[in-house]
C-alpha cells in the first residue's frame, strides 16, 4: 500500500496509484469544532495529525496555518501587510530603518503605524474571538497600508529595507515528524505570486487598485517592480528548503483579479518560478480558489504543477469537466468538491449525493487529481457528510 505522501508525489508525476488520492483541508473545521467542543466522542481529545490517521486519509499541508505564530518572533504586528510571521514559514522578515508602533483594543482591532523618511503608513486588521470559533485563521484588513499613489514612496521604502530571512528548522522538524509520510509539507513562498499581485492581494483595496490602475499604470507597473526583489527573496528561500513543492500565489477570482492583472502580474512570475523549480525537481501550486472564468488558460501558460483548491460548479461557475479539460492532465487538480456540498443547509442530501457521483465520473481515469473539499471544510459541515465522500474515494479504485 502507497502512503498518502507517496501517492501524492505519484499523481504529480503522472504515475499510477493505488487508489485516488484524497487530501482534504480540514483544519479550519477540526479548529472550530475544538473551539466549540462538538468533535466527534472518539476524537475529542485528538491533535489534528491524530485525527488524520485515525480517518485514514492525507494530511493537508498547503495553505498554512495562519496562527501558527514563530516563538520569539513579532506575530500578527505586520499582517495588515500580509505577512504573518509563521513558524512553520522558511523564512522570516525584519525590517529596518523604519519607525513601527501599535495599537490594541479590546475587540480585537490591531492598529500599526509605519514611519518613513518618504512619509508614513498605517494598517488596521481585526481578529475577533467569533472570527476564531468559526474557524477562521485570517485577520481582515480594514485599513491597507496604500490607498492611492501618495502612499507609493513610503510603501517601496519599507519594502527596500526589507530583509527576507531563511529559516528553515522549524520548516523541517514539521517536515519530518508532522506530516511525515501522511502528506507533502508544502513551503510557502508567499500568498503573491509576484509584486503586482501582493499590491491587490494584500497591500491596496480592490476599489483602490483598479483606480489607480487606471489613471496611472505607468506608476502601478513601476510599483509592483519596486516590491518584486522582496517577492523574490521569500521564493529563493522557499526554493532552497528541503520541500517538495512550493506556494506561490492565492485566492484569485476573476471578478476582482480579472484576466489582465492574472496575465500581467501573475503568469510571468508564476512562468520564471515553475521554471527554477523544475530545475531542482521541485513543484509549485497556486491557490485557485475562486471562480476561474477565463482564468484557467492563463494558469496552463503559466507552467505551474498544481491547481490547489479548484472550486467547480454550483459555487462557481465552471463544472468540474471544463477544468479537467482545459487543463489537459497538464496541471494536477488539488480539489474538485465544492465545500457547500458537506453543509446541509446549503445542500440537500439527494443533491450531494448526486455531486460526490458526477464528480467521481468527471474525474475519469483519475490521473493529475488530489480530491479534497474546496476551498476548505467549512466549520458548518456535516461529518456524516465527510465520511461518505471518503468512502466513495475508496471505492474509486486505482489510478492508471
Amino acid at each position: 500500500m502507497m502512503t498518502p505522501k507517496e501517492r501524492i508525489l505519484a499523481t504529480l508525476r503522472g504515475e499510477p496509484t493505488d487508489t485516488l488520492p484524497f487530501v482534504p483541508r480540514i483544519d479550519n473545521w477540526f479548529y472550530a469544532q475544538q473551539a466549540q467542543g462538538t468533535l466527534p466522542d472518539n476524537l475529542k481529545n485528538a491533535t489534528l495529525q491524530e485525527m488524520v490517521d485515525e480517518l485514514g486519509i492525507g494530511y493537508h499541508s498547503i495553505i498554512p496555518n495562519f496562527k501558527g505564530w514563530r516563538e520569539g518572533g513579532y506575530g500578527d504586528l505586520h499582517v495588515g501587510l500580509g505577512i504573518y510571521d509563521l513558524a512553520l514559514t522558511p523564512w522570516h522578515v525584519e525590517i529596518h530603518n523604519v519607525g513601527v508602533s501599535s495599537e490594541r483594543s479590546p475587540n480585537g482591532h490591531l492598529r500599526v503605524r509605519y514611519d518613513t523618511p518618504k512619509g508614513t503608513v498605517t494598517t488596521e486588521v481585526v481578529y475577533t474571538d467569533e472570527m476564531r470559533k468559526n474557524g477562521i485563521t485570517l485577520y481582515v484588513i480594514t485599513k491597507h497600508a496604500m490607498e492611492d499613489s501618495d502612499d507609493y514612496e513610503a510603501v517601496s521604502y519599507i519594502f527596500e529595507n526589507m530583509e527576507v530571512v531563511p529559516d528553515y528548522d522549524r520548516y523541517a522538524e514539521y517536515r519530518e515528524n508532522v506530516v511525515g509520510d501522511r502528506g507533502v509539507a508544502v513551503a510557502l513562498s508567499a500568498m503573491w505570486a509576484s509584486g503586482g499581485h501582493y499590491l491587490i492581494k494584500e497591500l491596496m483595496g480592490f476599489e483602490d487598485f483598479y483606480a489607480e490602475r487606471m489613471g496611472d499604470p505607468d506608476a502601478m507597473d513601476e510599483m509592483a517592480e519596486k516590491l518584486q526583489p522582496a517577492c523574490d527573496r521569500m521564493f529563493e528561500a522557499a526554493l532552497n528548503s528541503p520541500a517538495e513543492v512550493i506556494l506561490s500565489g492565492a485566492n484569485y477570482d476573476f471578478t476582482f483579479t480579472t484576466p489582465d492583472v492574472v496575465r500581467d502580474y501573475v503568469v510571468p512570475s508564476l512562468k520564471e518560478q515553475s521554471m527554477r523549480a523544475h530545475q531542482k525537481g521541485k513543484y509549485v501550486a497556486t491557490h485557485t480558489d475562486g471562480d476561474n472564468t477565463m482564468l484557467l488558460p492563463l494558469y496552463k501558460q503559466s507552467g505551474i504543477d498544481i491547481a490547489d483548491s479548484i472550486c467547480p460548479a454550483p459555487m462557481t461557475k465552471i463544472p468540474l469537466k471544463d477544468t479537467i479539460d482545459i487543463f489537459d492532465h497538464k496541471i494536477t487538480i488539488w480539489g474538485g468538491v465544492p465545500s457547500t456540498a458537506l453543509v446541509k443547509d446549503c445542500t440537500t442530501d439527494r443533491e450531494f449525493a448526486a455531486i460526490v457521483d458526477q464528480t467521481l465520473e468527471d474525474i475519469g481515469r483519475g490521473d493529475h487529481f488530489i480530491v479534497s473539499v474546496a476551498d476548505t471544510l467549512p466549520a458548518a459541515a456535516d461529518f456524516e457528510r465527510f465520511m461518505y465522500l471518503k468512502k466513495k474515494i475508496e471505492e474509486f479504485g486505482p489510478v492508471r
